[in-house]
């Protein structure tokens, strides 16, 4: 059993199931609605507490926003009124708005969209203004159940505690996962999402 495996097991004997947004983040088998929130809050989350982006949600829920086909057809100065909660809104709305008329242009829907092999789509993501590896790689992993590992502050943070590597680096910490564990989003989405909740838990500072 590798390093990766044993921390990935010591987890889920500490928390269990994962919490708060990760219970729909991780859910099996989500409907189409469910992987259009996901994909949202993927990219409201950057730069922001997760509390933050349940505002903007709620906002866009109340506002009969919260679906992709409808965002791609809002203004983007609408779009901006609802996303202020989470900072950076002019930017996140333009982002928003352009993932979501990507998904209805070339795929008709998410669940389409998903039929796509990962590697087309990652790229097809990066190209989108506003979207970055992170974010892309949250969409692949958590709205589209690609198996990819998402890099993130947190999970440096542990990597470092735990001694498990030197090199950060985005790709090759990337690599680094995926090498160590069995290639299944059910682990990666898991695994990643309990290395958030590991990392504020306790309290551990950035590096």
């Amino acid at each position: 059993m590798s390093k990766f495996e044993s921390l990935f097991f010591k987890l889920v004997k500490k928390y269990g199931k994962a919490r708060n947004q990760w219970r729909l983040w991780c859910k099996r088998n989500k409907n189409e609605k469910e992987r259009e929130e996901v994909a949202i809050g993927a990219i409201l989350t950057q730069r922001t507490s997760w509390q933050n982006v349940e505002k903007a949600i709620e906002n866009l829920k109340r506002a009969g926003l919260l679906s992709l086909r409808k965002i791609s057809l809002t203004h983007q100065k609408k779009l901006t009124v609802f996303l202020k909660p989470t900072g950076f809104y002019q930017r996140k709305a333009e982002c928003l708005l352009s993932f979501s008329k990507f998904v209805i242009k070339n795929y008709g829907s998410i669940n389409d969209m998903k039929k796509v092999r990962l590697e087309s789509l990652r790229e097809e993501l990066l190209k989108i203004n506003g979207i970055g590896k992170e974010t892309a790689d949250s969409i692949l992993l958590y709205a589209l159940d690609k198996p990819i590992f998402v890099i993130d502050e947190y999970t440096r943070r542990i990597v470092k505690r735990e001694h498990l590597t030197t090199d950060l680096s985005y790709d090759d910490l990337q690599k680094i996962f995926q090498d160590n564990l069995k290639k299944d989003f059910k682990i990666y989405q898991d695994f990643h999402a309990l290395l958030v909740i590991e990392c504020q838990s306790e309290k551990i500072k950035r590096i």
